[in-house]
């Protein structure tokens, strides 16, 4: 019998057994009477019962230990209160459970909790009609689910959260994409973070005396624990996982300066959506330096090209005030920009395609996962989950269909016999099982033992399923209607005693702040109404009013959209929330047109339009790294530098994301293309010296 499965028997044994028993019984109790435990001598028990202690806690399940007054091991006394095991009834109104079962449906399969995610809503529905089947029609699509990476992201954020739970240090090997070099780190693991679709780490980095934030896709290999002890460090009191999640690019890392940006009143409303927290303002005409409208916009930056990069950005509609130095870096920037896009850019050989593998391997695409074991805390969720379903069926005397248990499950036939086979010898002391299971054919059949209630109510939600319930809730945010999410959010919060985003892992769902907006909007596509908007046009810098029928909210990689047909175009269209500058619902209702539906596979997720043209795109040797990681490259140089193939629908979009890269990219066809970024470039330089 694999190792794996002999501690699922010892720890669901331990746990049946206490359960049983209802009493405080000692060490040697435990070792006579528990699955596993009595065949080993003295120091192999007392190990193996240590680490099964630290593993059942992390999953959430804390036995009551007391001390004996001799302080001898042997004397001490253990228990498992059931408040400590079974969950906090929650009452959750039809509303909330639909929304719950909504979540699920827009997120099962990609999602990095999926699978603890179907088992945490068995536990919060039991008894209850099933929350598992997907409904008919939702009001909300999901183009990104927060699931890249697959099975190997998943194995490595339930270790950090492991680890962030029980309080332990890790080390790790790292690509630290700045140095272009893989490291090895010893980190206090303090949060988990998903922000604009990748997952990062956030804790104390021994070898920088600081907090770090460390990208979870750049780790290398295994996550190992740096020592034996039961706890390693204690997380600053201080600690607040929301300020590291409202952090801007230009802030992260050590504060060199104050700039000062003058914004249009054009897109002012807009940026402060955006990034209002990161700064201050005033009215530019109390500026002597600034035009006489729009405001001036003060932050505190780390890295002067990220500054400058969203400045140019911008274009026209901003102009970077200070300090001079600052000011200087831009100019220097954009001239750049404008040297490399007039006439010929001469070009590196291309590298050979065999020494590309360095790349990969830097990428962490070809990084070997296969010694990595399968997520465990999901597996023993699943049995403890089982277990109560089988015994409360034979409690009703009602034979269970293996069919429907496989798809409430979602597991296959083979995983659901292993499942019952190693529930059939799981002991509860004293020679007696919790429960033994026949599957014969489709049916199944159980006879429980007299104690196998045990297991016989939904168990207290494991970290990991708290974790999924929350971070799907958070995920999607404020954008179903009626705001039933939240009010389910608050419930599970209330039940568990603390709230995992504070505790584990918090999730930004957002780029702007648009959840006034959504509500709106989302209100609009609940009850048929025609919607009026004002629309911030970027490539235009106009403004408009339009009139919409609103059909769907979805969520794309630049943020969420609200799929509709604009009765101003006549058309189908998918408008930005946070660009939306306002929102009004109209007395007037609609009657749903037939085939009005996002593409969810295309631009939502990938960001490619479609007719979209293709530009080939030279990035330097300094930024090339980037570039591998987030974009399609077509060619690698023998001076460190990379081609892109970047799609683009207008000359627009691809100026906006030119200007960005600060002069570190440069256009080398379509020719027509090369010719606007000069252009764009010229007319910003002017209009920079003559303001």
């Amino acid at each position: 019998m694999a190792k794996d499965t002999d501690k699922l028997i010892r720890q669901l044994s331990l746990i049946s057994y206490l359960m049983a028993e209802r009493r405080p019984v000692t060490a040697l109790e435990i070792k006579q009477n528990v699955e596993g435990y009595a065949e080993m001598n003295e120091e192999a028990f007392a190990r193996r019962f240590y680490a099964d202690r630290a593993e059942l806690e992390a999953l959430g399940i804390r036995l009551r230990v007391e001390k004996a007054p001799d302080g001898y091991f042997e004397s001490e006394t253990y228990q498992l209160p059931p408040e400590n095991f079974y969950l906090p009834p929650i009452e959750f109104t039809d509303q909330e459970l639909a929304a719950l079962r909504t979540a699920l449906a827009l997120l099962d399969g990609e999602f990095a909790y999926a699978e603890p995610l179907r088992l945490a809503l068995q536990h919060l529905a039991w008894g209850k009609p099933s929350p598992l089947e997907a409904p008919e029609e939702t009001s909300v699509a999901l183009a990104i689910k927060a699931g890249p990476g697959g099975k190997e992201l998943s194995q490595r954020l339930q270790k950090l959260e492991n680890a962030i739970f029980r309080r332990k240090t890790v080390v790790f090997d790292y690509y630290t994409i700045g140095r272009d070099a893989v490291e090895t780190r010893k980190v206090d693991p303090y949060h988990l973070l998903y922000k604009g679709g990748q997952f990062y780490l956030i804790g104390y980095s021994h070898e920088r005396g600081a907090v770090r934030v460390f990208r979870v896709s750049r780790i290398r290999g295994k996550i190992g624990y740096a020592t034996k002890a039961e706890r390693d460090f204690a997380r600053p009191a201080d600690f607040d996982p929301r300020e590291y999640a409202r952090r801007v690019g230009w802030q992260l890392g050590e504060r060199r300066g104050t700039a000062r940006v003058w914004l249009s009143d054009r897109i002012d409303w807009l940026v402060l959506r955006h990034f209002g927290h990161a700064g201050k303002t005033t009215p530019a005409a109390e500026v002597a330096d600034a035009p006489d409208h729009g405001i001036v916009f003060e932050t505190d930056f780390a890295d002067e090209r990220a500054l400058v990069s969203w400045v140019l950005g911008l274009g026209k509609r901003a102009r970077l005030l200070g300090p001079p130095e600052l000011v200087a870096e831009l100019d220097r920037r954009l001239e750049l920009i404008v040297e490399r896009h007039r006439g010929d850019f001469e070009l590196a050989p291309e590298r050979p395609p065999a020494a590309e593998q360095a790349h990969e391997d830097r990428r962490g695409a070809k990084a070997d996962q296969t010694n990595e074991p399968s997520i465990r805390p999901e597996r023993f969720a699943r049995l403890i989950t089982l277990a109560g379903i089988l015994i409360e069926a034979a409690r009703e005397g009602r034979k269970l269909s293996a069919a429907e248990l496989c798809r409430t499950l979602a597991i296959d036939e083979d995983e659901l016999r292993q499942d019952i086979d190693l529930l059939n010898v799981v002991n509860f002391g004293g020679g007696s099982y919790v429960l033994y299971a026949e599957v014969a054919g489709d049916t199944i059949e159980v006879d429980p033992e007299p104690y196998g209630d045990s297991f016989a109510r939904p168990a207290r939600l494991l970290p990991l399923e708290a974790k999924a319930l929350i971070a799907a809730i958070d995920l999607i945010g404020e954008h179903l209607p009626e705001g039933s999410l939240t009010s389910a959010r608050e419930k599970i919060v209330a039940a568990l005693g603390r709230d995992p985003a504070q505790e584990e892992l918090y999730m930004t769902h957002a780029s702007g702040d648009d959840s006034e907006i959504a509500r709106v909007v989302s209100g609009a596509i609940a009850q048929r109404r025609l919607l009026d908007i004002d629309y911030y046009k970027e490539h235009a810098d106009l403004l408009e009013r339009r009139c919409i029928e609103p059909y769907k909210l979805i969520n794309g990689l630049e943020g969420w959209y609200v799929h509709a047909w604009d009765l101003t175009k006549d058309a189908p269209r998918s408008f930005r929330l946070d660009r939306i500058k306002t929102a009004a619902m109209r007395e007037e209702r609609f009657t749903p047109r037939a085939g009005v539906e996002p593409d969810l596979k295309g631009w939502p997720r990938t960001g490619e339009v479609p007719n979209a043209q293709l530009a080939r795109v030279w990035i330097s040797p300094e930024r090339a790294r980037w570039a591998r990681e987030d974009r399609r490259v077509v060619a690698e140089l023998e001076d460190g530098s990379v081609i892109i193939a970047l799609p683009y629908a207008g000359h627009d979009y691809l100026v906006r994301e030119i200007l960005k890269e600060a002069g570190d990219a440069v256009v080398l066809e379509p020719a027509d293309a090369r010719q606007a970024i000069l252009e764009a470039a010229l007319e910003l330089a002017g209009a920079i010296a003559h303001s």
